[in-house]
């Protein structure tokens, strides 16, 4: 029990990625104040942790009625990651927002693209379908993937509140230079999610054929 714990850990940590979100999150929030960058950090982790809750109970059954294959849902989300990265990459590097915003800009900072396909990203609400397959799984097993997921969250909040104070220290310039660098990874990560999201799609199409 205790390997299996540690397995489905260690998979949920990589596809959540955390360290991950730390480039998104500074991009988001760069000309926030601390405060601020706290309130979004906290929203963007609870929105997430929800959907991936919700995919967790009601995903399954979700895609199989609306007839929405797992990997087409993956391939579209590896797409909107990819759009994002590239305004990461080609946006403009200057800090332009105003330090006090409204209520609802951080609203929308934090649901996209922060929650939203970063922290709870396609692969993540993949797995946690997968983990909880209800013709595989019980209800004690999956109430342990849920708390592992959890747990998993509690990490990304906490690394996105250190991550304040890591954009006070590099300042305004040394975030656009990390945006430009890691909206170039991110699109990497994102062409992947993509690319083998589309892959299993037509795998799974050839099989059932």
């Amino acid at each position: 029990m205790l390997d299996l714990m540690i397995t489905q850990f260690v998979l949920l940590w990589a596809v959540i990625d955390p360290i991950g979100s730390i480039p998104v999150f500074m991009s988001q929030t760069r000309g926030l104040t601390a405060k601020q960058q706290r309130r979004v950090a906290v929203k963007a982790v609870a929105i997430a942790t929800l959907t991936l809750l919700f995919f967790l109970v009601l995903g399954q059954l979700m895609l199989e009625a609306m007839q929405v294959p797992l990997p087409a849902f993956q391939a579209a989300g590896g797409l909107v990651l990819l759009l994002f990265a590239l305004t990461m990459i080609f946006g403009d590097s200057k800090p332009e927002r105003e330090a006090q915003l409204e209520k609802a800009d951080l609203w929308s900072q934090a649901v996209f693209p922060l929650a939203i396909p970063s922290i709870a990203s396609p692969g993540a609400v993949l797995a946690i379908v997968m983990l909880t397959d209800n013709a595989r799984f019980a209800v004690s097993q999956q109430a342990v993937t849920a708390a592992i997921m959890l747990l998993v969250m509690i990490c990304t909040l906490a690394l996105l509140l250190a991550a304040g104070p890591i954009l006070r220290v590099i300042g305004n310039a040394g975030a656009a230079l990390v945006s430009r660098v890691m909206g170039l990874i991110l699109a990497a990560v994102a062409m992947n999610s993509l690319l083998e999201g589309m892959y299993r799609f037509f795998i799974e199409i050839h099989s059932a054929s």
